[in-house]
């Protein structure tokens, strides 16, 4: 599996990508992680894991997120934050407001960009700690 999933960008080409490619990946990366740990901690039905997850992965909570961390992040961490919730997006969400919106995608951002610069061991410990 970890040839499947193997990362083939350099850590110079990652830092070129626009901050919404970063949010595409970690979107998928930090709801994986969820759901994971939701079967892993619970012995929930499926539409059950649904709902849970959901509250952990929507716009409003991942933005909370973000706010809990912030302080505890490096420099380079609150930069990328910065360039995702700057990232100029033209999707506006159904269930948040924009600044959520934006918020949530630089949390996504920070959690993609760690993933594609393989900081597992970062990824981990602001995983664990969300």
């Amino acid at each position: 599996m970890e040839e499947f999933l193997e990362i083939k960008r350099t850590v110079e080409e990652v830092k070129l990508m626009p901050p919404l490619t970063w949010a595409y990946i970690g979107d998928c990366v930090y709801e994986l992680y969820v759901r994971t740990k939701l079967v892993n901690e619970t012995n929930l039905k499926p539409h059950y894991l649904h709902i849970e997850a959901i509250k952990k992965v929507k716009a409003k909570a991942q933005a909370e997120t973000l706010n809990k961390i912030y302080e505890e992040l490096t420099e380079e961490e609150k930069d990328v934050v910065r360039r995702g919730r700057n990232a100029e997006n033209h999707h506006l969400p159904k269930n948040a407001n924009v600044q959520e919106y934006m918020y949530s995608t630089a949390f996504e951002a920070l959690i993609g960009y760690l993933y594609l610069t393989k900081q597992e061991k970062r990824l981990k410990q602001i995983l664990d700690f969300c």
